[in-house]
């Protein structure tokens, strides 16, 4: 699975940012600007999302790679 990403806010508005990654892959005005654009790289790259709210702790989670075949539900 690819690294995931993470919609993280920031003094200038909201940043996408690759897990370990040192610098920001897009940064954005609002946090739905930044969750469509994160949603869009997940979706391409079969990775995971992580929505974190202002206060940095993640508020959602979404999965868009391929599930496990052990994966109940």
């Amino acid at each position: 699975m690819a690294k995931n990403l993470h919609v993280v806010p920031r003094s200038t508005g909201w940043a996408v940012k690759t897990a370990g990654a040192s610098r920001a892959a897009t940064v954005v005005s609002t946090q739905a600007q930044a969750i469509e654009v994160a949603r869009q790289m997940a979706t391409s790259r079969g990775s995971e999302l992580l929505i974190h709210g202002r206060n940095g702790q993640i508020r959602e989670k979404n999965s868009y790679g391929p599930d496990p075949e052990s994966s109940k539900g």
